[in-house]
């Protein structure tokens, strides 16, 4: 049969398995609040809600984890979790300090012994929410200045995430603002902090295709790893030790080694991270044309650097690895947003739809009242930030980009915000916050490659603003090409003689107060005290700003509703969320079409013997020997590798599990294929692709290649 036959056959199908009503992918990451605005029988899945989401008792949400910044899923009931190797990349390159290179090796436990602590990686569990926009807002008045109305916001945030967890000892609460600055929803966590890495796949096969497939479809990527969460042995959450015992989950998500077929209706469950489309058309102005070039320029020359230096020596490459890998993932999806903007005439389409508002409010004089300066306002407050940003990207960076100064200023700001009340502390040196900034230090002093760093920072001096956010005084002399020589001998001689990034001497110096860290007289603290000025000032400005984003914000968000005639889902914040579609290709362009499974066949085409398509040689061996076992395809002659489908997702979706119909795990949702990249600011049905691991691929390389049979016997799918 033709491609064409398969596509329509595969849609008949699947109209008639579900009684011939038309299933197609909308737009929408719901929260759990919003599941009753889902039709789950249109789109084709034979699961109730209750099922999907259960205040009263248990559901699939239940298995569902945030692991760090990425999604994990609980998959047996000892606490192992499936998620992404990109997601664990950094507990691998940690485990590999050890001597074994267990990024190029792969990583793989005989037993639970063996299982290795990912230092700095936490498993958040959603409990419960409710809403709190009330409770929030009663704390700020209309005399209040921007600035003042931020500030009053989030201390009344942290109030009622501290009163929540003295009501339930051992649970982690937090408010998140859902619509900005009008609607927010308090969260109920279980934390668990001890997490081990337990199974790994060869880098060669995990990033099989590197950066050249990045965001490509068709891919062939087995970005899969299994982690573990451990308890203390009574149950409850605690710090890593010997003694602790696999974690217990309430809910256990059932692998299904059945796997998908073309048009069959899927769902993610995830914690998807920010989007912007209810952003006005300014806000798309000045990322398209600030910010975004900026990041593309700033992070491909670091790139540039960082790959120079990997190459170097493999202690370059271990060190450097996690950093690459994350300036690669945004610099190439910046760069596909770039394009999709530009492909879908985006910010006209904006524009477009302002004209149409702007009449809309203009022709009602309780509306011109209330919103008739809401645009103008929004359009100024975006030319502000443009003509600001070049100072303050700067600043930005210099505490970022350099693992050293984001050390100093951590250092630096704890001992400022130590002598605080914890509800006015910085979320990251509250007590319940700050085991997390310390594990965070501790992965920076072992991954710390001093080299780069130092080329990193000497770039940025070369690079500043004449007057970088008020911290020329600073850095006189250090800052513009004219003083590349100056630069040198400065960077030289801070280098030499500072320890700060000695973990003794670092963790030493989290417990100081400032006057006694200006006596250790290192020349990074140093530093990084007297911008702490500028820092603070561009970070209040911020909030001001954010006072006023608010108010215009929410504004905006409710005229478009009245115009509209319709309610629509918040954007993504990194909440807990549901997005369904179908497994289905799609035409990236004229003439082609993409269909939505790739098979090992395709890991044969590509694969040249050198990276990024270096394909391991047991892959190899097994592929060629058709040694598939249970996991193979009759219909793909193969085991199937990656997936596509019409869900609405985003970065943070990372590590989501796919589900089929009925809510057995069939994928492991890593990517977007590049015209998706542009989801974060708009969703389209005909474009929107995201890119998935089949779950046959996890499990037959985790079985074959890896030889971790204990595994899935432990998940109820043993070969």
């Amino acid at each position: 049969m033709t491609a064409t036959i398969l596509r329509a056959l595969g849609a008949f199908i699947t109209l008639a398995l579900i009684g011939g009503t038309a299933v197609q992918a909308d737009e929408g990451m719901y929260p759990m609040s919003e599941l009753g605005a889902v039709d789950l029988e249109a789109a084709g899945l034979a699961i109730d809600q209750t099922a999907i989401y259960n205040p009263e008792g248990l559901a699939l949400v239940d298995g569902i984890c945030k692991l760090n910044g990425c999604t994990g899923s609980f998959v047996s009931g000892r606490g192992l979790i499936l998620t992404n190797h990109h997601c664990a990349y950094g507990a691998i390159a940690n485990a590999s300090a050890g001597g074994t290179d267990y990024l190029a090796e792969g990583f793989s436990a005989a037993d639970l012994a063996d299982e290795f602590p990912a230092v700095g990686f936490t498993v958040r569990i959603t409990e419960s929410y409710r809403d709190v926009s009330a409770e929030v807002l009663g704390a700020v008045t209309d005399a209040m200045t921007p600035l003042e109305r931020t500030r009053a916001i989030l201390k009344k945030q942290k109030e009622i995430s501290l009163a929540e967890e003295k009501k339930f000892p051992g649970k982690r609460a937090e408010v998140s603002e859902m619509f900005l600055g009008k609607s927010y929803v308090l969260f109920l966590y279980t934390y668990l902090k001890d997490v081990r890495l337990v199974y790994a796949p060869p880098e060669d096969l995990a990033k099989f295709g590197g950066e050249a497939d990045n965001w490509i479809w068709p891919r062939h990527s087995g970005d899969f790893a299994f982690m573990r969460a451990y308890v203390a042995p009574d149950g409850s959450p605690a710090e890593y030790a010997a003694d602790n015992i696999p974690y217990e989950p309430k809910k256990v998500l059932q692998v299904s080694a059945a796997g998908v077929r073309e048009m069959d209706p899927v769902f993610l469950l995830g914690y998807p991270g920010t989007t912007y489309r209810h952003r006005p058309a300014a806000f798309l102005d000045y990322m398209s044309t600030v910010y975004m070039p900026y990041i593309i320029d700033w992070y491909g020359w670091q790139i540039d650097l960082l790959e120079f230096l990997s190459a170097e020596s493999p202690e370059h490459h271990l060190k450097l690895a996690q950093r690459l890998r994350s300036l690669h993932n945004t610099y190439k999806n910046y760069l596909g947003k770039l394009q999709g903007i530009e492909r879908l005439d985006l910010l006209q389409q904006k524009r477009d739809e302002e004209v149409d508002l702007r009449m809309f409010i203009a022709a009602d004089p309780v509306r011109r009242e209330q919103y008739g300066d809401v645009l103008d306002r929004l359009d100024e407050y975006y030319r502000e930030r443009s003509e600001s940003a070049a100072g303050e990207l700067w600043l930005r960076f210099m505490f970022r980009s350099p693992e050293i100064m984001r050390t100093a200023l951590t250092v630096w700001e704890n001992a400022m915000e130590q002598a605080k009340p914890q509800s006015e502390r910085e979320s990251a040196y509250m007590a319940r916050n700050l085991g997390q900034t310390l594990d965070r230090l501790e992965n920076m002093s072992s991954s710390f490659d001093p080299a780069a760093d130092r080329r990193v920072m000497a770039e940025l001096l070369l690079r500043a603003p004449d007057d970088p956010s008020g911290s020329a005084g600073v850095l006189e002399g250090l800052i513009g090409p004219e003083n590349a020589p100056a630069v040198d001998n400065f960077l030289n001689g801070i280098f030499a003689s500072s320890e700060l990034m000695n973990l003794e001497y670092l963790m030493a110096a989290m417990e100081m107060t400032p006057a006694e860290l200006e006596e250790l007289r290192d020349p990074f603290i140093e530093l990084a005290a007297g911008l702490y000025g500028a820092w603070l000032a561009q970070r209040e400005d911020g909030r001001r700003r954010k006072g006023e984003l608010d108010l215009l914000q929410a504004a905006l968000v409710d005229v478009r509703r009245e115009f509209l005639g319709a309610d629509f889902v918040p954007d993504a914040n990194g909440t807990l969320r549901f997005t369904s579609g179908l497994i289905e290709g799609y035409s990236p362009r004229d003439a082609v079409w993409l269909t939505p499974l790739t098979t090992v066949a395709g890991l044969l085409e590509k694969d040249t013997g050198i990276k990024p398509y270096a394909l391991p040689a047991a892959v190899r061996d097994s592929i060629e020997a058709g040694n598939y076992g249970p996991f193979g395809s009759e219909d793909l002659d193969g085991v199937p590798v990656n997936i596509l489908y019409s869900t609405d997702t985003t970065g943070g979706h990372s590590g989501s599990p796919v589900f089929d119909s009925v809510g057995e795990v069939v994928g492991l949702n890593f990517d977007r294929a590049w015209e998706a990249t542009i989801n974060d600011y708009a969703w389209d049905h005909s474009y929107s692709r995201s890119i998935g691991v089949d779950i046959r691929y996890v499990l037959w390389v985790t079985w074959k290649i890896g030889g971790a049979d204990r595994l899935l016997t432990e998940m109820g799918v043993a070969p």
